[in-house]
């Protein structure tokens, strides 16, 4: 039996480095050689916590690679193809699949959670679910294409205009990517964290209006950075009740505010913060996953584009990259935020 190199998670806390057999590809995928895979947030608790819908299951779904080989000679054309990959695998029967919003699919599969994904040498991927990518763009680079998606998404679920003022409560990975396209749309840009050890390097990506809200009144900044307005577009990147709150309440009136972040735990909100939705006439957004689909428009192929154009750069957030083997020093530092970071990538020779 062929085997490969891979991190199965076999239990809550067992990511073991081990041989594991290699995928067997159906006729309407392609086996997929991972160059480079990011570490999302949602792995930690996923490997460390919560642990996933199956064991043994291969975690990482934020990559990219090369076409290895085929399930059907009809698709031998794609061998050596570069690409990088929407790990959401939908149903295409339930109605939302039938209006073509794939990733609110009611019953889809995932690659990295549901099924094996791309802590890996090889992953069994679907053949339309490949994204090509152009010479210009490297593999790690490319495989940043899953989370600058998802801060597209969000953005365009709010409609955003040139000129908006936008603030963002959470200057991570997702938060940064998030300020760069709204950066590139013409907005203006706010940033409110906690973590002071990053104020460089969010002046390094051209950013410089950052509020530390562990030592200044959040709300207070941005209005006084708003002309007491508030901002047009709030954009909750944490997780956690009191960012949200802070959303709802440095939003403008008629202002819009999207959740973005994985909640950490349940949300209440006090009724003051409450009153803002209503006497401000909010307009609250949810936001998940990605738009994808075949077409030009796509969040995914206009990630690609952008980045093969220099509109965005990812390249700069990727601040790690270690190999399958040595991996556990990339967890082991989100775990416990031992030092900075903001993206983890693992790396295939």
């Amino acid at each position: 039996m062929d085997t490969m190199k891979a991190r199965v998670l076999r239990a809550v806390g067992n990511l073991e480095y081990c041989d594991y057999p290699m995928p067997e590809v159906k006729p309407d995928e392609v086996l997929f050689r991972v160059k480079a895979c990011g570490i999302c947030g949602s792995d930690i608790p996923r490997i460390f916590v919560n642990g996933t819908y199956h064991f043994p299951t291969i975690p990482g779904h934020e990559f990219s690679g090369e076409v290895a080989g085929v399930g059907d000679e009809k698709y031998k054309d794609l061998i050596g193809m570069r690409a990088t990959v929407f790990p959401l695998i939908p149903c295409k029967t339930c109605e939302n699949c039938n209006d073509g919003k794939y990733e609110m699919c009611k019953s889809y599969d995932y690659l990295g959670s549901r099924s094996d994904g791309a802590f890996a040498e090889y992953v069994r991927v679907p053949v339309w679910n490949l994204v090509p990518i152009p010479d210009s763009l490297s593999f790690e680079e490319a495989a940043m294409t899953e989370p600058c998606a998802v801060a597209l998404h969000a953005l365009r679920r709010a409609q955003i205009e040139v000129g908006d003022n936008v603030v963002i409560f959470g200057p991570g990975t997702i938060g940064m990517l998030i300020a760069q396209w709204a950066r590139a749309w013409g907005a203006r840009v706010l940033l409110v964290g906690t973590d002071v050890n990053n104020w460089d390097f969010i002046e390094s990506m051209g950013f410089t209006e950052y509020c530390n809200s562990s030592k200044e009144d959040a709300i207070e900044w941005v209005k006084k950075m708003t002309g007491g307005v508030g901002a047009d577009i709030a954009i909750e990147a944490v997780g956690i009740a009191l960012t949200a709150c802070n959303c709802l309440e440095a939003a403008a009136s008629g202002g819009k505010v999207i959740f973005v972040g994985n909640p950490h735990g349940d949300f209440t909100f006090p009724q003051n913060t409450y009153w803002q939705i209503l006497r401000k006439q909010l307009s609250i957004f949810g936001t998940w996953n990605s738009a994808y689909s075949d077409t030009h428009k796509s969040d995914w192929n206009l990630v690609v584009d952008a980045m093969a154009k220099g509109m965005i750069d990812a390249k700069k957030l990727i601040t790690h990259k270690f190999d399958l083997e040595t991996m556990d020093k990339g967890l082991d530092i989100m775990k416990n935020n031992s030092e900075f970071f903001a993206k983890i990538m693992v790396v295939n020779q």
